[in-house]
């Protein structure tokens, strides 16, 4: 079975970028040729956006090949299909990766043991039950990926076709 999903690389220092192709090419096992621009939220840095097709289960593969770098920001997602539902993954240099399962609608999906886990912690007062529930939603990688999924100046412009 097949997903796709999209690749964004919200910075990445420019002789990074080679190595990012190589390893969503290993991956993927095909040629990727990335389109590059500037990241105006880090000076230095490049971003680009890779739409891709895969097996079930690319999204964990790409992150995991992405994610030891320590420079590089980056996100991954998968739609759903019928055999599995959709990811997201996030990484920051500071945070490293947060991992989400998705719903058809793009909702983060949380399991009941991650929602037992949070209560119980803060019921023993270890942590405020907001804080975890921010975490469970991926708030903190949220936040500060904001600035660099702004589409600067000449990024492309992605358009919808399709309306739900």
């Amino acid at each position: 079975m097949t997903t796709r999903g999209v690749l964004y690389v919200h910075s990445a220092p420019r002789a990074l970028c080679p190595h990012v192709e190589w390893a969503v090419a290993g991956v993927l096992g095909t040629r990727v040729s990335l389109d590059w621009i500037r990241q105006p939220a880090a000076p230095g840095t490049w971003r680009s956006e890779f739409s891709w097709q895969g097996q079930v289960g690319a999204a964990s593969k790409l992150a995991s090949a992405l994610r030891g770098w320590h420079l590089l920001r980056f996100e991954v997602t998968a739609e759903p299909c019928a055999t599995a539902e959709g990811e997201r993954y996030s990484c920051t240099p500071d945070l490293g990766i947060y991992h989400a399962v998705t719903g058809i609608h793009g909702d983060i999906l949380i399991p009941e043991d991650r929602l037992r886990a949070a209560l119980q912690r803060s019921q023993r007062g270890e942590t405020d039950l907001e804080a975890e529930l921010s975490k469970l939603l991926g708030k903190p990688w949220d936040d500060e990926l904001e600035p660099f999924r702004y589409a600067g100046e000449g990024a492309p412009v992605r358009w919808l076709h399709q309306v739900v």
